[in-house]
Formats: structure tokens, sequence, C-alpha cells
């Protein structure tokens, strides 16, 4: 028996421990290279498949030694498995996320052990895809590894998207992990790759599996797998179908793009004694051969290169894996009819009126002397950069017309302004601290302003929100309300906002706001929650559209319960205001609707707090006003969630 390691290497330096959740919102610890280490050597893919004595590779010391077992494969199988494989993992077909190292030491794991490499390993190109900086990034990546069409000239790589926080950042990070990626060991130890005309273009997210352990281990781990039993070299039918299978694999694959759903596809490349052997093991007697599996279980085979047919089997093969939500089938006009943007507050008030009185409230603080700035300084950095920004944007003709572009806040402006921000939200007492929050509010409405907020750890809302609590004066309650949902109008700020402490705060804050005495901080607090929900249902209804389904193990269970009860327990104690009634509905309905949570979690919660009966009260007398809900649409909308979507 022969000992197998992993030796697991962080591409980025270190720089993804350090700027992921800054970037994408979650923490990244590295970009993970892996080389499998066995018979004293080091074996690892990039340019090509490479060897190395352990630990001497261009990527230096390991940052971990992962135990994966030991194996009974004497090392010249080995090396012939090995030798074979050098013709599947040629260089030109490396790519960062799709095919890459990972991809190699997992197959050469299920060879050796039967096992594969760590969940943790595996999964971090879902996990980075999964965020906004992720996708804005995804075409950049795509670009560095696409192959030209023959008598083309290749497009250059573009720059990460303007999306994307940081561009620069981003385009520096890429450069790096990609060059460390595929550095080559030398000549000697890398064989000169061999183009498929199926991989001349952008490798699809295929699984590879060259051995019969490889293949039950993917089979083990995915609910669906299509596996092509083929060989491009010689069989022509085979060389039809590979790019469409290809095509399929990026469309129907579990990606991103399918929001985790869909099917786990594979090639089993029968030109080689290993592949040939796995097809022996399933029957296959036919080129291609496509077999569909359903949580480890054949249960549909196809022999030959028939695409329509190829095409109708992955798409039942799908549906059976992952049922669409109940709530797919459910007629819901009212709900369908509701918009998903955010409310917002665009009111513009008199700006020199708030810098006037802002600035008296920093007069009559007691400053601090280790301060890094003076009193005046912070005055000035108010009257003569925040409010010019503000007129500019909000009180010009640009803003009126709508047709010249409206000036946005540059970077440096907005550091300044979260600096003092930050200064004088320990100086200030919160009643003297909502003209700040309202110049914030119009602020979120600058997508620039929104973004740098977004990306960067000094962060006005934290810092504002942390002011807030149940006692807070009626003004500042009402203004960081107001600044909040404003907030919503930069996506990639609002995922910030749902995530780790500060979705913790935001609900501590927002449902007392529910219950408020006032009936204006009512509305704007229902608005928040309205601009919350909406949020988390504009996503689950894109992976709807998009063939998917909703997953619970991408959402916040504890958090959707709490939401739900607290909706339900405000709009049983709204008696007076229609539109509190109406957002607080479409807040519920935003929440319930194809929830991954409405089967095991939320009916339940519904029928214990009688929420078809509390929305039906809306509709009697003294319900909310005298006559209950006047408006048409909102009575449908109350009526079709307490009907369809409330047990």
């Amino acid at each position: 028996m022969h000992p197998v390691k992993l030796y697991v290497y962080d591409l980025s330096n270190g720089m993804a421990r350090q700027l992921s959740r800054q970037l994408t919102g979650k923490q990244i610890d590295g970009i993970w290279h892996t080389s499998i280490v066995v018979f004293e050597r080091e074996v690892f893919y990039g340019q090509g498949i490479n060897t190395t004595a352990p630990g001497r590779s261009h990527h230096g010391s390991p940052l971990h030694i992962l135990d994966l077992g030991e194996t009974a494969i004497d090392e010249d199988t080995f090396q012939e498995y090995i030798e074979d494989l050098r013709d599947h993992y040629t260089a030109d077909k490396y790519h960062l996320l799709d095919f890459n190292c990972n991809s190699f030491t997992n197959d050469v794991a299920g060879f050796l052990t039967g096992n594969s490499i760590p969940d943790w390993i595996k999964d971090l190109p879902t996990d980075f895809l999964s965020t906004p900086f992720g996708q804005a990034l995804r075409p950049t990546i795509d670009s560095m590894y696409r192959r030209p069409t023959p008598g083309t000239t290749p497009a250059p790589t573009p720059l990460p998207s303007a999306q994307a926080p940081d561009p620069a950042l981003a385009a520096s990070i890429l450069q790096s992990v990609a060059d460390q990626a595929q550095r080559s060991m030398g000549p000697s130890t890398a064989r000169a790759p061999t183009s498929l005309p199926a991989t001349e273009s952008l490798a699809a997210p295929l699984h590879p599996c060259t051995n019969s352990a490889s293949f039950h281990n993917l089979l083990r781990t995915h609910r669906a797998v299509v596996a092509n039993f083929s060989n491009v070299a010689t069989c022509m039918p085979c060389r039809m179908i590979a790019p469409i299978y290809e095509d399929l694999a990026r469309t129907k694959g579990i990606t991103v793009g399918n929001n985790g759903v869909g099917a786990a596809f594979t090639k089993i490349d029968m030109s080689t004694p290993m592949g040939n052997q796995l097809a022996s093991e399933w029957g296959v007697r036919v080129m291609p051969t496509f077999m569909f599996f359903l949580d480890g279980k054949k249960i549909h085979e196809m022999k030959g290169a028939d695409e329509k047919e190829l095409r109708a089997q992955i798409d039942l093969l799908i549906f059976q894996a992952y049922p669409p939500h109940p709530h797919t089938s459910l007629s819901l006009p009212s709900v369908q009819a509701l918009s998903l943007n955010p409310i917002l507050f665009k009111q513009i008030p008199s700006l020199d009126t708030v810098s006037n009185k802002f600035t008296s409230y920093i007069d009559a603080a007691p400053w601090p002397s280790d301060s890094p700035q003076s009193q005046v300084q912070v005055k000035d950095s108010i009257t003569g950069s925040i409010v010019p920004y503000l007129k500019s944007r909000f009180a010009s003709k640009a803003t009126t017309t709508g047709k010249s572009p409206l000036p946005s806040a540059t970077p440096v402006l907005i550091n300044m302004w979260a600096s003092i921000t930050a200064a004088l939200a320990t100086i200030l007492p919160p009643e003297s601290l909502f003209p700040l929050a309202d110049m914030w509010r119009l602020g979120f409405l600058d997508p620039a302003v929104g973004t740098w907020c977004a990306t960067n750890p000094l962060d006005p809302i934290t810092i504002l929100l942390s002011k807030a609590t149940n006692s807070s004066p009626r003004n500042y309650t009402l203004t960081v309300i107001r600044m909040l949902s404003n907030a919503f109008s930069t996506p990639l700020l609002a995922q910030r906002i749902l995530i780790g402490a500060n979705k913790a705060r935001l609900t501590a804050f927002l449902i007392p706001s529910l219950l408020h005495e006032d009936a204006t901080v009512r509305t704007s607090a229902a608005s928040l929650a309205f601009n919350a929900s909406a949020f988390v249902q504009k996503g689950r209804v894109d992976k709807v559209r998009s063939g998917g389904r909703t997953s619970a193990e991408d959402e916040d269970e504890d958090w959707e319960v709490e939401m739900v009860s607290a909706i339900i327990e405000a709009l049983g104690r709204e008696k007076e205001n229609e539109d509190v009634v109406h957002r607080l509905t479409a807040s519920l309905a935003c929440l319930l609707r194809v929830s991954p949570f409405y089967e095991t979690q939320l009916a339940s919660l519904l029928e214990v707090l009688q929420a078809r009966d509390v929305l039906k009260s809306k509709l009697e007398k003294a319900g909310c006003g005298p006559d209950g809900v006047k408006k048409i649409e909102v009575r449908k909308l109350v009526e079709e969630v307490a009907l369809k979507l409330c047990p």
C-alpha cells in the first residue's frame, strides 16, 4: 500500500483571504491549486500534466497537505494511467473555472483511492460565481481561455466589467492567478498539446472521468448525471455531437447561470485503455452512447447522435431531479404584476437648509481634542464638497430634464464623506445626525456611491445603522429607514446589506419600526421591508425563469421566519394606513412565493399565526379604515395572498 497526499496551494498568495469579503460578500480563504503526491512524486495539471519532486514545483510550499488514504495500485500502472491522461489533460483545454488542476486531481484521486478531493476545493468556482463580483468577472475569465476560430483574429481579452468593484484590482488578481495556474515547469515535463475539434472553443463545464472510481464518485455526489461514451478521434458521429454536448453542458449544467440546478455532464474517452474499460463495465457497444442517471441509478440509455432526443432526455432528467416549486403552477396575477423594483425616496430638500442645520449641530458639539479633523475642517468638507456635489446632481437641470448625464461622486469624495461620517458618529447624538443620514439618502441614488460603499470596509450604513435603536428620535429613525431603502437601488450594496452582521442590524432595526406609533415611520418601514423581500424574491424568480429552483442551502431560513412573523403581526395591528397594508402584503407575497422553506416551515407558521384571517380582516369594516381597504388593486392582492399563499 502507498500513501496518497493532496498538496493544496493558494494561487492568490493570500489576496483572496484578505479581499474576498470586501469584493464578494463571502469569505474565500484561497484560490486553490491542488496536486497529487504519490510514489514520492508530485503530479499536477496546468500547462499539460507536470511532475516534480514533492514541494518543488513553482507553487512553492503547500498551504495544506491532506491525507487521501492509500492505494494498492503499483507505480508502473499509475504511470501508464498518467500517460493515457496526457492526451486528455492538454494545455489548450485548461480553464480556470471549468477544467483545471482540481478536475485533474479529483480524477486521479478517484483512480488511486476511490475517493474525491474535499468539497471546499471542488465547490470553489461555484461559490465564487454565486457572487455579483464573480458573475461580473466571468466574461473576462472565459475570454482568457477562448480558442480563436481558424481564420479569424482573436478578440482582445476584455477588462473586468465596470460592475465589478475596483476593476483594476480585479484585473491584477486575475492575471496573477492565471499566471500561477498555468506557469510551465519546463519542456521536459509536459507533452505538447494536441487540440481536438470539440475543444477549439471554450472548454465546457464537463467532469472528466477516466476510471471506474471517479465515475462512481460522480454518481454518488450528483443527483443528475449525463455520461457521454465516445471517441472523437475515430468516430464521425461522436465528433459531430461533441460540440453540441459541450454546449448543453454549459447551458444545462450545474452552474450559476442555472442557479445550482442542472445535471453533471461527463465524457468518457473510449480511445484510452481506462476509458474503454469503463465503457465495457457499462456494456457500451455503440458510439456515441449517452446514459442518464438519477440519484446514482441509470434511468435511460440513448445510442447515436440524435440532437433532438439528447436535448429532450436531458430536460426530462433535470425535471425529475429538480421538480418545480408548487407555487409555479398557481395563477397569481396580482402577485406577478408586482414590480420588484425598490421603493425609493427621491424627495430633494433645501440642501442649504440641511447644511446650515447640520453645521449648527457641529458647532454646538463638544469637539474632542484627539479628533483627526477640526470642526472647521469638517464643516468645510460638508459645505465645500459634499453639498455642492448633491446640488450638482439633484438640483441641476439635468435632474429635471434627463437630457444630460448626471454628475457622479468621485471615490475621493465618497471616501472623505465616509471618514467624516465615522468621526461624527462618535461625537454627535442621533438627534443631530439625521441631516447627515439624509445626505446619504440622496447619495445612494448615485450608483457610484452605492458601488463604492458595497466594496469598501468604511461603510456609512453600518456606522449610521449602529446608532439607531428602538428609542431613537423619530427624525433619525425615519431618515435612516429611507436611507436604507435607497441603498437597495444598487444591487451590489443590497447584497451586502443582506448578509452577516449588517443583515442582523437591519432586521433588529426594521421590525420594531413596522410597529412604530408614527404612521409615516410605519409606511417607510413597510417600504424597506418590501425592498428587502423583493430583492430576495427577484433572485428566486430569476432562478425559476431559467428553469431552476430555489435552494434552501443558499438562503436564510431563520431570517425569513422572523420577517414573516413580524409582517403578519404588523398587518394585524395596522388599522389606519392602506399604503402600509399594501406594502406589507406585497412583502409577504415576495417572501412566500417560491420560498424553499414554504413546505417545511412557513406553511405551518402561517397557520399558527392565522395569516389568512389576518389578511381577510383588512378587507372588512374597520379592518383598515372605516370600510376596510378601498383600492381595487390592493384588495385583489390581499385576497390573492390570503387565499392562495396562506393555508
